[in-house]
């Protein structure tokens, strides 16, 4: 029989876990975007002059506020440990039971199949209609946090497909990965967990969703597991690493500065054969170093309304997973800096090759031009590799339907409640549309009444334009590429056959366990706590006392508007510094890597240009 679990977010009483999610979603969207600030742009009555009364009310509740700031951050830390004493399960906001656990087995991964039982107070069968709905599959991504992003709320692509009458199954992950596991190794474990959730449901091929990592793992499931899955839907999933446009896409171009994968193989030694996932949520955090100051002075600016959804949010953005060596660096060579995927060339296994012209059940993608991770560009842009022209996609039999948001963060496409109510909902609401197309490229279009992400059919409609695969040929630099490529192969070669023997001689548990400890991304949050600093435990009943009696400032207050309006402008200065940083880093890449006779002035100038995100149709983004 199958153990049934509850999830930890689920313990609280359902209706403050939905008031709590939804708020950390409003924030977590508005952080998630371009040039948004997550400190309240409010202001001061003109000429209004800050009187003594003024001073010493701000002087009170700024001493108010410091103090409930840092309790605040002290209960993060308490909430880190916590979780890990309780083996980081995967935050959900349903209930679930576990069906099959990878580990045990014959090539043993650290993931398991779970199907969702519950919803609020009512039992999957309650409201599933499993003889009309396919199920559908959520797979998170293993980007260095753990599961739970695609349930993290009611309102999110779970508790969409249950609402919608799907019976919903989850694929999570545990924070160690088994020894030695590699990344076919992981393949082989979905593909049997995909025919398991098959055979559960005869004449239902399932519905594979997969956010962002997960979504070219689905896709590489999918030509797979070609007959099992019906269609399969990528959320900001990167299929096209090398994609990109200067200005607004430099993570691209890191490799060509760290000397390729040898870093990574590097520090995978250095942790006894297992990755530090905090180093990803590092890079994600040092990609826009204005958000991470937003999120802090928007919860100092604001700590009555922010405490909730900040801690929320952390607890997941926090809760650092590990990779084993031979996963982390499949990824990285084939994927990041190889971009094998879309040519054919990543080898699965010793028996045969990835090939996305396999895929032939109906795949729609979801990018947003306002994600800075995967832009659509990645998203998007192998299918002219793959595909020659449109001629080719429809002899191939192959549907692909692409979504694009115009603005939502990278986070956002998975967690924004209204994405989920919008987007998501259309996305399943029209499976069985999707399925009867003719083979073809096509653009989803949700005509829907402005703001009224909550509309259901016929209040909404959905049409699908034809397009051509010419339409998404972004602009590229292939050759800069490929020479970052042989870079990274020579570098990788050397390490390891030179040193990364003696790297793993001097490796140890012990040393594995340390060097995660003092990683900055853990010592900032875990340094926090009580346990290390005893003096914080004072915090906690005078905190408590202060929010029983607190009477914030009101909103217009002069002093308030002052230290608002600094915050938002140590926030553009920090953004002026990231965005000179990434026009020298892009500079300097295409400078190194410019083709031999190409113009290196020429190369860099291009990268430097201000770069405006295009649609096909001729819309246009902002200027970055």
């Amino acid at each position: 029989m199958p153990h049934t679990t509850r999830s930890t977010t689920s313990r609280r009483t359902a209706s403050a876990a939905r008031t709590d999610m939804a708020a950390t979603v409003s924030a977590l969207g508005a952080r998630t975007e371009p040039g948004v600030s997550a400190v309240p742009a409010r202001t001061a009555p003109v000429g209004r002059v800050p009187s003594a009364a003024d001073t010493l009310d701000y002087a009170r509740d700024l001493c108010e506020r410091s103090v409930l700031f840092w309790d605040t951050l002290r209960q993060r830390a308490d909430d880190m440990i916590e979780h890990e004493r309780a083996g980081k399960p995967p935050l959900l906001d349903f209930d679930y039971e576990t069906l099959l656990d990878a580990r045990h087995f014959d090539r043993p991964v650290n993931y398991a199949l779970l199907r969702i039982t519950r919803i609020d107070d009512s039992r999957c069968e309650e409201c599933c209609d499993a003889a009309n709905r396919p199920p559908v599959i959520v797979l998170d991504p293993r980007a260095g946090h753990g599961p739970g992003i695609g349930g993290f709320k009611r309102d999110s692509e779970i508790g969409m497909a249950m609402r919608e009458g799907h019976p919903v199954y989850f694929v999570t992950f545990f924070p160690e990965p088994c020894a030695g596991q590699t990344l076919a190794d992981v393949l082989h474990a979905l593909r049997r967990f995909v025919e398991h959730v098959a055979a559960r449901h005869p004449g239902k091929p399932p519905v594979l969703y997969g956010n962002c990592q997960a979504g070219w793992a689905v896709a590489l499931l999918a030509a797979d597991c070609q007959g099992l899955s019906g269609p399969a839907v990528l959320n900001g999933s990167p299929l096209s690493y090398w994609a990109g446009e200067p200005g607004i896409n430099p993570m691209r171009t890191a490799a060509g500065f760290t000397g390729g994968a040898w870093l990574v193989h590097w520090l995978a030694d250095l942790g006894d054969g297992r990755f530090d996932g905090a180093w990803l949520v590092a890079n994600f955090e040092n990609l826009k170093p204005e958000s991470v100051w937003d999120k802090y002075a928007g919860l100092f600016t604001d700590v009555d309304a922010e405490r909730d959804r900040f801690l929320q949010f952390e607890r997941w953005w926090s809760g650092f997973y590990l990779l084993s060596r031979e996963e982390i660096l499949a990824i990285v060579e084939n994927l990041f800096i190889g971009d094998r995927v879309e040519q054919g060339t990543f080898r699965v296994c010793e028996c045969c090759y990835a090939d996305l012209r396999q895929v032939r059940n109906p795949l729609v993608i979801f990018a947003s031009w306002g994600d800075n991770i995967t832009p659509p560009h990645q998203a998007l842009g192998w299918i002219a590799s793959v595909y020659r022209n449109t001629a080719e996609l429809k002899a191939a039999g192959q549907r692909i339907v692409y979504l694009t948001n115009p603005h939502v963060g990278h986070l956002g496409i998975f967690v924004s409640a209204q994405v989920a109510r919008l987007e998501h909902r259309a996305i399943l609401e029209s499976l069985k549309q999707i399925e009867e197309l003719e083979p073809g490229l096509y653009e989803m279009r949700i005509d829907n009444p402005p703001g009224d992400a909550d509309a259901r059919r016929p209040s909404y409609s959905v049409h699908f334009e034809p397009r051509e695969v010419s339409d998404l040929q972004f602009p590229g630099a292939s050759d800069e590429f490929r020479q970052v490529r042989a870079w990274s192969e020579f570098h990788e070669t050397l390490y390891r056959e030179c040193f990364s023997p003696w790297v793993r001689a001097v490796a140890n548990p012990w040393s594995s366990e340390l060097m995660q400890r003092l990683h900055p991304m853990c010592t900032s949050r875990y340094g926090l706590s009580a346990r290390f600093l005893p003096w914080m435990a004072w915090l906690e009943p005078w905190a408590r006392e202060l929010r029983q009696q607190r009477k914030a400032l009101a909103p217009e207050h002069p002093w308030l508007s002052a230290e608002r309006a600094a915050m938002r402008q140590v926030s553009e200065v920090i953004r002026t510094w990231r965005v000179a940083r990434d026009t020298l880093q892009e500079r300097s890449f295409a400078a190194l890597f410019a083709p031999t006779g190409t113009s290196a002035s020429a190369t860099a100038a291009k990268a430097a240009a201000p770069a405006r995100r295009t649609r096909h149709n001729g819309e246009h983004g902002e200027v970055a």
